[in-house]
This record gives C-alpha cells, sequence and structure tokens, in this order.
C-alpha cells in the first residue's frame, strides 16, 4: 500500500505555502534547492524515504505554488524565519532536516540562527557555505553548460523541427539540455522532473547573502549531521568537505555522481539517509 498523501496550505507571516506531507512516523522536514524553485523536482527520489517516516515538503516562498507579489521580500532571512513560524505552526520542538542543494544551504543558516530547534541535519549536495566556493561552482557550471558537445545537441535540437511536431517533447528536451551541466552521465537528466525557478527570488536570495561565510558559525554547533556530494559535482567537493568537517560530520562522496544523487546514486542515496533519518 503506497504511503499516504496530504496536500494543503498554511498562511504564515504574511504568505501562504504550499505544504505536502507523505508517509507516516517521526516528521523529517525536506528543504528544495533554488532558491526560487519548488519541491516538486526532488520527486520521486525523496519520496522513497517516507517508507518509515513522515516527509514535509514545502515551496518556499516565492517560487513553486508559493509565489508572493513582486514587493513582497524574499531574501534568506524571511526564508529561515518562515521556517521558524513553520516549526511553532506545527507544533514541534525541533526539526529534523533534509536539504539538498540551496535547501542544504538553507538547513545551515536555521540551524545557525536557531541552533536550540535543530535535531537532525541532512545535508545532500549543499550549496556552498561561504560566497568564494559559490564562485567557483558558478564558474564551473558555466563550463559544463557551454561544452561543445551540448552546444552541437542544442543546435540539432533547434534543427529537429520537433518543437512544431511536439512541443511538449521539444520542451522537455529544452529543459533537460539546461540542467545536463550538473549531471556526471547526461543521459540520466530524464530521470529528473522538470522545474522552474523564478529569478527574482533566486537573485534577491543570493543579493541578501552578501559576502557570507558560514564556516565559523558551524565550527560551533552541536547537532548530528550527515553531509552526502557526488564526486562529480559542480559545487566543488572541498565545499562540502569543509561543512561536513566544521560539524564534525561524516562526509560521503558518491563515485560517479553528480550534483543529483536522488537520480545518479539513488540506492547510496535511500541507505545512507535511511539510516541517518529518524525512523
Amino acid at each position: 500500500m503506497p504511503p499516504s498523501i496530504e496536500i494543503s496550505t498554511r498562511d504564515i507571516r504574511g504568505v501562504t505555502l504550499f505544504e505536502r506531507r507523505i508517509g507516516q512516523g517521526p516528521p523529517t522536514v525536506v528543504l528544495h534547492g533554488g532558491p526560487g524553485a519548488h519541491h516538486d523536482y526532488l520527486l520521486p527520489g525523496f519520496d522513497a524515504l517516507a517508507t518509515r517516516r513522515t516527509l514535509i515538503y514545502y515551496d518556499q516562498r516565492g517560487g513553486g505554488r508559493s509565489a508572493v507579489p513582486r514587493e513582497v521580500p524574499v531574501g534568506w532571512r524571511e526564508q529561515v524565519a518562515d521556517l521558524e513560524a513553520l516549526r511553532q505552526a506545527w507544533g514541534m520542538e525541533r526539526l529534523t532536516l533534509a536539504g539538498y542543494s540551496w535547501g542544504g544551504l538553507l538547513s545551515l543558516l536555521y540551524a545557525t540562527e536557531h541552533p536550540a530547534r535543530v535535531e537532525r541535519l541532512a545535508l545532500v549536495s549543499p550549496a556552498p557555505a561561504w560566497r568564494a566556493a559559490r564562485g567557483e561552482f558558478e564558474r564551473r557550471l558555466s563550463v559544463r553548460t557551454m561544452a561543445p558537445a551540448l552546444q552541437q545537441e542544442r543546435a540539432a535540437l533547434r534543427a529537429s523541427g520537433l518543437r512544431e511536431s511536439d512541443p511538449d517533447a521539444y520542451q522537455r528536451r529544452v529543459f533537460e539540455l539546461s540542467v545536463a551541466g550538473y549531471f556526471h552521465d547526461p543521459r540520466k537528466v530524464s530521470g529528473l522532473t522538470p522545474f522552474r525557478v523564478t529569478g527574482r527570488t533566486q537573485q534577491e536570495v543570493w543579493d541578501s547573502l552578501g559576502d557570507y561565510d558560514l564556516r565559523p558559525a558551524l565550527a560551533g554547533l552541536r547537532v548530528p549531521a550527515v553531509v552526502l556530494h557526488g564526486d562529480d559535482d559542480p559545487i566543488p567537493v572541498s565545499s562540502a568537505q569543509a561543512v561536513a568537517d566544521a560539524l564534525g560530520a561524516p562526509f560521503h562522496l558518491l563515485t560517479g555522481c553528480g550534483h543529483v544523487p536522488y537520480v545518479e546514486a539513488f540506492d547510496e542515496f535511500r541507505r545512507l539517509l535511511d539510516d541517518f533519518l529518524p525512523g
């Protein structure tokens, strides 16, 4: 019998956030990436963790089904405050957080602001915890995205006539080519659920962080944590290793894997998180 799913919306701090729950048992809050994306693209991979626990997803303000007017702020402090307000609304003393990509960085920001409210941290392909490392990630991703082989595939797609003959298939392929640089094996990109990023939210979050560096604050945290990172992720391995070192957390390097281990290294992803998260 498949796990039960509950869909709802929740009004907090003047915004309405989309929420999805699946499974039964101790709760884990799943934080999606972006910034400005939505939870859907973590599916179905993350849902495999719902066999012994309840997973709580929500679309962060300014993305997905939690859209807000342009005048509503969506920076990192607002995102952290939303998560704290959700914790209170859920009636939880402490949160177990599973953060993917930007969601990993959001987990760390929340933990540094509310250390007494964090039970556990599972960080999957976490976004860099300091500005210079994010710059290196952006440089690497740009090189991979503009690789000659991908350029040739984009040109072939434009010339294929697929846009006219099958617009849905064309848009799907456009998406796949736009995110192929995140993968070790671009052929596996078809396993990623398509998503969109709200550019205004993404830019405001990064701008609000400025010249950030969380490493000193992380060294003072005392919370059980685990870090998973692909050996071919455009986010430097050294960035994720530094976070694990600061937290005193186990670091699991996934071989033959890019930025999306719940697609490219699913079995290891599931085993490692299933063992770590309450259940």
